[in-house]
């Protein structure tokens, strides 16, 4: 990574980083919550790599919804209910040059004081494009099966997995207590392309049945053998799973009372010897160069493969090192997915539909005649904004090159025939739903509808997001009942009518679909939510660059909603000292205060915020801290570290609970000076600071268990 990149002001660092959150936060939720992905993978790692970008150049921009602090996305509305990993499933930083490999072992090597010479160890294999999915044996025997979900919640599939070729329902021999294997559910090419083949066949059949014309593009088929696989896994139904041929590669395990084995290959062969299958392709290596070179023969042989990969994972060997080296956000430290260059098509761009999101965002969609990308044919492609298609000069019928790295909807590359005379495309001036105008903020590149809660797109999708599992959680609500509440004007004003549906009760019990028990039911769920989580509520009613963490620190401060309108309201109006009060909220920039101050300026908004605090009321928000000695306090480390490096230490603190700050100031609590520490003990010694060595601080560590 570079620093302060050259090109880029203080401001617009901000502001693009939160685009990236939001960006990257819709593309999470629609592959891992809805097996709907519309950008390629390789585009996705893009807009990641620039957020990293960023904030490594402007540190102290990090959002506090970061996506290098998230991990796939919650668990979307669904019949199969939903468990709460033991054990985190992480995700993985990615690599896309050998300079980056070489320095993610150097990187290793440096937080575990290895000199260079010294060996050590790592695996690699390669990296299936499936479903990532947890087993928990009990005493030998499968107990739950559960998929990735958001890292911490996934669905549980244990019924589906019955049917998946690779997974023994029983341990052999003695096996640990408690032992979860992780793993890879995948769909191999020959069974992808029959299914599709079947689902085509069906169709054709159920068509002359009826008597009617059969219309191969009306029928719905997988884009890719990995929404194949999760499509297939994530059944209601397990006899569907089980007429779908599913595989599974074993990568690692979660939860365990007993890890067999010092190392990760080690305790791969004993999963091996348990009946699972681990990757063929797994090989110990001993230097940067080996790990490349396996890398370089795994992709030569990648297209022979029977199943999609995407690239070669590498892991730290020693167990021991993995618990030194710990994680970040959401990945570990001692594990790398180094990821294949993306392949490239040649096809025609038919037509360009304009979509509305939630924010009122229009996203144009570009819809291709189909290609053949990788084993794949994809038809649609995401065309971003306005500016891309201005970048590119596309119009509708241009012969353009495609780019697709593992997933269905693909990145244009270049426009073959932008020099035709033909004239421009126009982006929509006013909403293709509503027709109210649709106009770019000052700074931004997105057009968005300025029709707010009167256009059917965002009213619907607001609703949505107001009962979603991360806000309101509203059980029963879904976007099938919003859509046919909002068709009756049952839910014209927005939110605050979810809590008047108990009118509508009568009127409810006579529609197809609804018996006396859904009824109440639904009733009671929405009762149960009169005294919503302050920070749920706030996150729920949709404010721009307001997500779920922001919220949280918000009320964290401030405790209850009318305090932080009233705080808003002033710095909107341009009280100084209110503006940086809230900005002085970790996570909270001047993007979130403007958003805020917007929201409570606009009269519809105060008006649903008033309408909906007369139906609910939330209770003054209160944050359990761990009861640890340096829990919520904010730490320094200076000086030579003599038995962990300084990024060690800084982990160490943040699993307290703590801040690891890289400066002393009046805000610090507590400095851990090593030898040679200068500047930083003599401030803290002007301040007043406690300062510890190391020997304390270990200690410290020791207590909190």
């Amino acid at each position: 990574m570079a620093a302060n990149p050259p090109d880029i002001s203080e401001a617009d660092a901000a502001n693009e980083l939160m685009r990236l959150a939001r960006a990257i936060a819709h593309h999470n939720k629609l592959y891992h919550a809805e097996d709907a992905p519309e950008i390629t993978d390789a585009e996705y790692d893009a807009l990641v790599r620039r957020n990293a970008e960023l904030e490594e150049a402007f540190p102290h921009l990090v959002r506090a919804d970061s996506p290098s602090r998230q991990v796939g996305h919650e668990v979307a509305a669904s019949p199969l209910s939903k468990v709460t990993h033991e054990v985190r499933m992480m995700s993985l930083d990615n690599a896309f040059s050998d300079e980056e490999v070489a320095e993610f072992v150097a990187r290793v090597r440096r937080f575990l004081n290895r000199a260079d010479d010294a060996p050590l160890a790592f695996t690699a294999e390669d990296k299936i494009d499936g479903l990532s999915c947890s087993l928990r044996y009990e005493n030998g025997k499968l107990v739950r099966a559960a998929t990735r979900g958001d890292g911490q919640v996934g669905e549980d599939v244990t019924a589906n997995v019955a049917f998946v070729a690779d997974i023994p329902r029983e341990l052999p021999g003695k096996a640990p207590e408690v032992f979860e294997v992780r793993g890879e559910v995948y769909m191999e090419k020959q069974a992808f392309t029959a299914l599709n083949e079947r689902l085509m066949e069906d169709a054709r059949r159920a068509a002359e049945e009826k008597g009617e014309a059969f219309d191969p593009a009306g029928v719905r088929q997988f884009a890719t053998p990995r929404n194949a696989a999760a499509g297939s896994l994530r059944q209601k139904d397990p006899q569907v799973t089980a007429r779908r041929n599913l595989r599974f590669f074993a990568w690692g395990w979660g939860a365990a009372s007993e890890v067999p084995g010092a190392s990760q290959h080690a305790v791969m062969q004993q999963i091996g010897d348990w009946g699972f299958v681990p990757s063929p392709q797994l090989k110990l290596c001993h230097s940067t160069e080996d790990m490349l070179q396996q890398y370089r023969s795994i992709g030569e042989g990648r297209a022979g493969l029977g199943y999609e990969i995407d690239g070669v994972v590498y892991k730290v060997d020693d167990l021991a090192y993995q618990q030194r080296l710990g994680f970040v956000a959401k990945a570990p430290r001692w594990a790398l997915a180094h990821k294949f260059p993306a392949e490239q098509a040649e096809t025609t761009l038919e037509r360009i539909d304009i979509q509305v999101g939630r924010t009122g965002k229009l996203t144009p969609v570009g819809r291709l005649s189909g290609v053949l990308v990788g084993g794949v044919t994809v038809y649609n492609v995401t065309l971003h904004n306005r500016d891309e298609i201005a970048r590119l000069g596309l119009r509708e019928g241009d012969r353009i090159v495609i780019q697709r790295a593992g997933d269905v909807i693909p990145q244009v590359v270049e426009n073959l025939t932008r020099d035709e005379n033909r004239p421009p495309y126009r982006f929509p001036d006013h909403c293709p739903v509503c027709g109210s105008e649709a106009v770019a903020e000052e700074g931004e590149v997105d057009v968005r509808c300025t029709g707010g809660l009167v256009c059917k797109a965002q009213q619907f999708e607001r609703l949505r997001h107001f009962v979603s599992r991360a806000a309101l959680d509203i059980e029963g609500l879904g976007e099938k009942s919003i859509a046919e509440f909002l068709e009756l004007g049952w839910l014209d004003k927005g939110p605050p009518d979810i809590f008047r549906l108990k009118d509508h009760r009568k009127d409810m019990l006579g529609r197809e679909g609804w018996q006396e028990k859904s009824v109440d039911n639904l009733l009671a769920a929405i009762e149960a939510k009169r005294e919503p989580d302050a920070a749920r509520l706030l996150f729920g009613l949709g404010i721009r660059h307001v997500g779920a963490v922001t919220a949280r620190d918000l009320l964290k401060r401030f405790h209850e909603l009318p305090a932080l309108r009233a705080l808003a309201e002033k710095a909107h109006a341009g009280d100084e000292e209110a503006a940086a009060e809230l900005t002085s909220i970790d996570g909270v920039g001047p993007v979130v205060v403007e958003a805020l101050g917007d929201f409570f300026h606009e009269d519809h908004n105060k008006a649903v915020w008033d309408d909906l605090l007369s139906e609910v009321s939330p209770p003054p928000y209160v944050v359990e801290t761990r009861a640890s000695e340096v829990s919520g306090k904010t730490v320094v480390f200076t000086g030579k570290l003599e038995t962990m490096s300084r990024d060690e230490a800084k982990a160490q603190a943040e699993r307290l609970g703590a801040k690891a700050a890289g400066s002393v100031s009046a805000k610090t609590d507590l400095v851990v000076a090593g030898p040679g520490a200068g500047s930083k003990m003599k401030k803290a010694a002007e301040l007043g600071i406690e300062v510890i060595d190391e020997a304390a601080w270990a200690e410290i560590v020791k207590a909190a268990g």
